[in-house]
């Protein structure tokens, strides 16, 4: 009688983990076919306000021609505490530089991913002061996810190169130059290889695909021995998962420093759908997609307080992934290589 007992409630758990397997799958393709449009760029051209004229300041594309040598992309969610910090550094070595070389022109866009803090005024603040040509805000509304707001940024900037950066300052702004100059280096090989003689790769950079990811990589050692056994787990078990989403190539890839020409940009953001945390992945699969070069650069980083990855934000990342292989996989997500919205 024992024996039946076990064997009935062994019969009963695998039906409901049959079932449960079932129903995650049919979740997965469901939301994977709800998503497949999520690229989609309906606001083409939204407008920047000038809080110095009150003027509005038609709003770039893409698909324009650059007028900056770099943009950067800085996505702020109640960042109001961190954010101004993280700006003052980042406008102090722009600014440096432009005064040593008058083709260095720049840009940041901050875009406000729906804060529910005084983040959108620190951001009109250093428009106000540094202007509305060099600083400008880009405002979702409601929170939207970092990977929205990157991509928001990334469709309406002005620069030949693109390079995003978070808000709290955890990478140093002039390691941006370490991205730049591997860059230039690869564009130079392909001008040539091209039958570029000049090979100036800073003049037509803007049209070559490549991609720069900031890594830390190189701090995963002591990151290991410092952490809490759990979070170890967890994140060795994503890196496992992105191995197997996105294949081997890039150690880091959620670093949140990474710069992009303008043309590998434009195929990259006009497919992306993923709008949380894992839209990385997904620029690593549409990268090798599309046989856009990753380099991938140790770069300076550090430990701010107030970081917004939790457990949940883990679990979130799982869930992207599932519906990215699922969506690429299965052919629901179609990339376009040369569409203009």
């Amino acid at each position: 009688m024992e024996i039946l007992e076990l064997s009935t409630m062994l019969e009963l758990t695998l039906i409901v983990a049959l079932v449960c397997g079932l129903g995650l799958a049919a979740a997965v393709v469901i939301e994977s076919f709800r998503r497949r449009s999520n690229h989609i760029h309906l606001e083409a051209h939204p407008i920047f306000e000038d809080p110095n004229s009150l003027k509005q300041v038609d709003c770039p594309y893409i698909y324009d021609p650059a007028e900056k040598y770099i943009s950067l992309i800085v996505p702020a969610y109640n960042e109001e505490l961190r954010l101004p910090a993280a700006l003052d550094e980042t406008m102090n070595y722009l600014q440096e530089r432009a005064g040593k070389d008058n083709s260095f022109t720049y840009e940041v866009i901050i875009v406000d991913d729906g804060s529910k803090d005084g983040t959108k005024r620190v951001a009109f603040d250093f428009v106000r002061k540094y202007k509305v040509d060099n600083v400008r805000v880009v405002l979702l509304g409601k929170n939207q996810g970092k990977g929205e707001a990157i991509r928001k940024g990334m469709l309406h900037s002005r620069g030949k190169l693109l390079l995003m950066l978070d808000a709290d300052g955890a990478t140093k702004v002039d390691d941006l130059e370490k991205l730049e100059n591997q860059i230039l280096a690869v564009a130079k090989k392909k001008l040539q290889s091209a039958g570029d003689s000049t090979g100036d790769s800073s003049e037509g950079i803007q049209d070559i695909p490549i991609v720069a990811f900031g890594s830390r990589a190189h701090l995963e050692k002591k990151a290991l021995a410092t952490r809490k056994w759990y979070r170890n787990f967890l994140m060795k078990g994503f890196h496992l998962v992105v191995l197997l989403a996105a294949g081997p190539g890039v150690r880091d890839t959620q670093c949140g420093f990474k710069m992009f020409t303008r043309a590998a940009a434009r195929k990259l953001f006009t497919n992306i759908r993923l709008k949380r945390w894992c839209f990385d992945v997904e620029l690593v699969y549409l990268s090798k997609y599309f046989g856009i070069p990753i380099i991938e650069i140790s770069v300076t980083w550090s430990e701010i307080p107030g970081s917004k990855v939790s457990l949940l934000s883990i679990l979130n990342m799982l869930w992207e992934m599932s519906l990215m292989s699922v969506g690429y996989r299965l052919g629901i997500w179609k990339i376009s290589s040369d569409r203009q919205s």
